[in-house]
C-alpha cells in the first residue's frame, strides 16, 4: 500500500504521535508494529484530507493582497489604525461607529503597563517640564499655559497612578471596513475618517500592511500591527464598544427595527418586572396598527388577549384568527352581570374575595351616582353587603353554584335603607328606565377563544364609562381564576381616565 522509501522517511516524531494516537500498550494488544501503526496512520491522513472542515466552507476562493486593501473573494477590505487621541475622551465615543449602517470588524487589544516604570518616566517628564517653567521665568518670559497644562497633567496622572486609582496601558485600535465595490468600500472609509475626526481622532489607513491589518481583526487576538497609544484607565474605558442602543431578548415578539442601528426589537414583556404599556401618539399616527400587531404575534405564541374595543377597530382582526366579538350595547344579547363572585382560588379566602368585589361594586355606584359623601359611601357598603347575604352568600359561607344577585336586587336593598331612597332612585334607570337590561341580567358571555374583543361602540356616551368599568371587573374576575400568560388591551382608555373611580380601578388593575 505504501512503498519503502515513504515508510524510511518518517522521523521519530511522527512515530511518537502514532503511540499517542493508539495509547500505550496496543502493540500488545492488537499485535501491531510501529511500521504497521505507521500506515495506520498515513490511511487515516489520507481520509481527513478527503473530508470538508467548517474552514473549507466559510474560506473564500482566493484572497488578493493590494498595498491599501485586501479583495477576499468579491468583497474589498480595508484597515485603519487609530494614531492619536483628543485630550479628553467622552462616553459613547465610539458609538457612531458601531451604530454605523455598514459592514465592518474592530479589533482592540490593550496592554497593562507596569506602573512603577511609568512613575519613574512620568517623573522625570516632569522634572524636564518643571525646569522648562524655570528658565522661562528666570528670563522673564510670560508664562508659557502650554507648559503649565502639561505639568498639571502629569502631576495628576503621577498622583493617580501611585494612588492606585489609575493604570497606563497601551491601547491599539484597528477598523477593517468592507465594500462589495472599490467605491463603496472608499465611501465606506470616508465615513469612519469623518465621524472619527469630528471627535479630533485622528486615522491612517495600514498601506502596505493590508494583510496584516485584515488579520488583527479577526477574532484570533493577534496584532500584527502593534500601532499603539498610552491611555490611562478613564480614558479607556470611554473606548467600551457594546454600547448600542438594543432592545431585545431571546424570547418575545417582534416589535420593530431600531432605527438608531437597525436591530430588531424583540423581547418577552412577560419577562418583565412590569409587563404593562402604555401607548401615545396623535390620531393617525400608527397606535391602534402597532397594537393589533403585537396582539397577531402574541396570539402566536399562545397568549390569551381581551380587547375593550370602543370604535370596533378590532372586529375584522377577531374575524380573522376565530376569535370572539361580544357587541356590549342595549341592542346586543350579551349581558354581564356586576355582581358575579369568582370561586376562590387556593391561596384565597373566600372572604377576600367577597371584600374585594364590595370595594369594586362600591367605585361602580359611584361612578353611576357621580361621587358620594362618607355617610353614603357607609350606606352602599352596607346595603352591597346585605344584598348578596339575601342570595345566601357570606364571608363564611360558600357561593359555588349559588345564584348571583343582580342590580335589581341592590336596588331593592338601597330602598328599604333609611337614608339611602334618593340613590335608590338613580339605579330605577338601569333596573326599570331606558338602560334597563343591560347589566341587570346574569351573564350569559362565555370566554372560550384565545381573542375576545368587547366592542362597546354603540354604547351611549353616558354609559360608556360605566360599561368599561364592568367589562374591566368582569375579565379581572377572569384572570384571578386561572393565571396564564393574557394581554388586556384598553383602547381610548382616556374614557375611564376621566373618572376617578374608573381610574383607580384601571390603576388597580395595572399595579
Amino acid at each position: 500500500m505504501f512503498n519503502k522509501n515513504k515508510k524510511e522517511s518518517r522521523t521519530q516524531a511522527e512515530h511518537t504521535a502514532v503511540l499517542e494516537i493508539l495509547g500505550p500498550g496496543t502493540p500488545s494488544r492488537l499485535g501491531l508494529t510501529p511500521e504497521e501503526k505507521i500506515n495506520i496512520l498515513e490511511a487515516q491522513k489520507a481520509y481527513l484530507e478527503g473530508v470538508a472542515t467548517l474552514r473549507d466552507l466559510i474560506a473564500p476562493s482566493a484572497m488578493r493582497v493590494n498595498s491599501r486593501y485586501v479583495q477576499i473573494g468579491e468583497y474589498f477590505c480595508r484597515t485603519l489604525f487609530v494614531y492619536t487621541y483628543p485630550r479628553y475622551l467622552h462616553t459613547d465615543w465610539f458609538t457612531p461607529i458601531i451604530n454605523m449602517d455598514a459592514i465592518f470588524d474592530v479589533g482592540m487589544f490593550v496592554y497593562p503597563q507596569s506602573s512603577a516604570m511609568v512613575l519613574k518616566n512620568l517623573t522625570k517628564t516632569l522634572a524636564k517640564i518643571s525646569s522648562s517653567i524655570n528658565v522661562e521665568q528666570e528670563q522673564g518670559r510670560v508664562r508659557n499655559p502650554v507648559l503649565e497644562n502639561a505639568s498639571a497633567n502629569v502631576e495628576a496622572l503621577r498622583d493617580a497612578l501611585q494612588q492606585g486609582t489609575e493604570r497606563l496601558f497601551k491601547f491599539a485600535l484597528y477598523i477593517t471596513i468592507y465594500g462589495n465595490s472599490l467605491k463603496q468600500l472608499n465611501k465606506n472609509t470616508r465615513r469612519v475618517e469623518t465621524l472619527l475626526g469630528s471627535r479630533l481622532i485622528y486615522t491612517k489607513q495600514s498601506v502596505f500592511q493590508a494583510e496584516q491589518g485584515f488579520v488583527s481583526t479577526l477574532p484570533l487576538a493577534n496584532d500584527e500591527l502593534f500601532i499603539t497609544n498610552n491611555l490611562n484607565t478613564s480614558p479607556l474605558s470611554t473606548s467600551f464598544p457594546f454600547v448600542s442602543y438594543e432592545l431585545s431578548s431571546n424570547e418575545g415578539i417582534l416589535y420593530g427595527i431600531n432605527r438608531h442601528n437597525n436591530s430588531l426589537v424583540l423581547f418577552d414583556r412577560f419577562s418583565l418586572e412590569n409587563a404593562n404599556t402604555v401607548v401615545f401618539g396623535k390620531s393617525g399616527s400608527g397606535k391602534s396598527y402597532a397594537i393589533k400587531l403585537e396582539i397577531l404575534r402574541s396570539l402566536m405564541l399562545g397568549s390569551d388577549v381581551l380587547v375593550i374595543d370602543p370604535e370596533n377597530e378590532y372586529k375584522y382582526l377577531a374575524s380573522a384568527v376565530g376569535g370572539s366579538f361580544l357587541d356590549i350595547s342595549l341592542a346586543s344579547p350579551y349581558r354581564i352581570n356586576p355582581f358575579d363572585l369568582t370561586i376562590a382560588a387556593r391561596e384565597e379566602k373566600p372572604a377576600d374575595v367577597l371584600r374585594e368585589a364590595i370595594i369594586n361594586l362600591k367605585g361602580l355606584v359611584r361612578l353611576i351616582l357621580g361621587g358620594i359623601g362618607p355617610a353614603e359611601d357607609a350606606l352602599v357598603d352596607e346595603a352591597l353587603m346585605q344584598t348578596y347575604a339575601a342570595c345566601g352568600i357570606t364571608a363564611e359561607t360558600s357561593w359555588e353554584g349559588k345564584e348571583m344577585p343582580t342590580m335589581s336586587d341592590f336596588e331593592r336593598i338601597l330602598e328599604s335603607t333609611s337614608g339611602a331612597e334618593n340613590m335608590a332612585q338613580v339605579f330605577t334607570k338601569y333596573t326599570q328606565g331606558t338602560f334597563a337590561g343591560i347589566f341587570n341580567q346574569p351573564t350569559n358571555i362565555k370566554l372560550d377563544k384565545q381573542l375576545a374583543v368587547f366592542s362597546i361602540r354603540d354604547l351611549e356616551d353616558e354609559l360608556r364609562p360605566i360599561g368599561m368599568y364592568i367589562i374591566l371587573n368582569y375579565v379581572w374576575n377572569i384572570v384571578r381564576q386561572e393565571l396564564k400568560k393574557r394581554i388586556l388591551v384598553v383602547d381610548e382608555a382616556w374614557w375611564m381616565m376621566e373618572h376617578e373611580d374608573s381610574a383607580q380601578f384601571l390603576f388597580g388593575i395595572a399595579k
